[in-house]
């Protein structure tokens, strides 16, 4: 059977995929290159229709031109009108007709859908989260979302706002994100991790020079500091995922980036508070894990919102 090719697009804060995939999830082709939006929105998106229509091309000679586009962005968002409405990680895309554009400069009927939203479909379509009817999807990259699947549909909210948990204050006090400190982006994001490790320790780290990836590479080596650091993560991540279990009373939480790269370094702390704040009956019905799909998940999740429009992946 003949599957419907889609060009996906994966926009964060720091990097930018470009894949060639079809409505199976599997991708075919892909480039990737640093999103950089300090450089201002056209240089990003000179590069984002660059790097498709160099995909577009090999993908011809391969027999598999693309008949659809399909876009993965951090919100907030106006996701019927395909418009980006400033989201924190991308200085600069004020209200911009993303879907207009992309379908003007590539020629292609075109998707736009909020990461965490891409990503709570990419693992409800072919991933950890397959055959359950409530999910949750935590992006957990440069920034912090959600993505909702309930009662077996995508729940995006009265105005496409629902899963910004990253916005939720946790705290009265700590590193600031997303317009607010102590929020669950300042404690859980890429950005705010490094941010918390420069806080509690000033001069040891400095935001802007040190990695996430660094402090992991510590705190397994069993430095002190850096395992105070994502203790105090995983405290944070605990507490949040506990009102998502309080609240939404889920089946699965599945949560992809930084928590498939530092696994149980942050979940088994995540899980131990969440264990503590929230409703017995509630946790003993949860599981929380890192995505299936691995790093591969913005890949997919780039795919995600063609084949959502189309009324989900093809039957197996």
């Amino acid at each position: 059977m003949r599957r419907t090719c889609i060009l996906g697009i994966d926009v964060g804060g720091t990097k930018t995929a470009v894949v060639l995939g079809d409505d199976t999830g599997r991708i075919h082709d892909r480039t990737e290159f640093a999103t950089a939006p300090q450089r201002g929105l056209e240089a990003a998106l000179h590069d984002i229709c660059t790097h498709a229509e160099q995909l577009r091309q090999r993908a011809v000679q391969q027999s598999r031109a693309p008949q659809v586009a399909s876009v993965s962005i951090g919100g907030p968002l106006d996701i019927e009108r395909g418009i980006v409405l400033s989201p924190p990680n991308l200085p600069g895309w004020d209200r911009v007709p993303l879907r207009s554009i992309l379908e003007e400069r590539l020629g292609l009927r075109c998707f736009v859908e909020h990461d965490g939203n891409a990503g709570a479909l990419a693992e409800w379509y072919f991933g950890a989260a397959r055959g359950a009817r409530n999910v949750v999807f935590l992006t957990m990259g440069t920034g912090f979302g959600a993505g909702l699947i309930l009662d077996g549909r995508l729940y995006r909210g009265s105005c496409d706002m629902a899963g910004e948990v990253g916005h939720v204050r946790l705290s009265d006090e700590g590193p600031a994100a997303y317009g607010k400190a102590g929020s669950w982006e300042a404690f859980c994001s890429g950005t705010g991790i490094v941010r918390l490790a420069a806080l509690r320790f000033p001069g040891r780290w400095v935001e802007g020079r040190n990695s996430v990836q660094e402090l992991a590479d510590l705190a397994r080596s069993g430095d002190r500091d850096a395992r105070a650091v994502f203790a105090e993560v995983g405290k944070y991540l605990g507490r949040g995922l506990a009102l998502l279990v309080d609240v939404l009373n889920p089946e699965v939480i599945v949560i992809g980036a930084l928590a498939v790269r530092l696994g149980e370094l942050v979940l088994r702390p995540a899980r131990d508070e969440m264990r503590r704040e929230a409703l017995e009956r509630a946790t003993a019905a949860v599981q929380v894990v890192p995505a299936a799909l691995g790093e591969s998940i913005g890949d997919v999740g780039a795919l995600c919102a063609a084949i959502a429009a189309m009324g989900g992946p093809p039957a197996q």
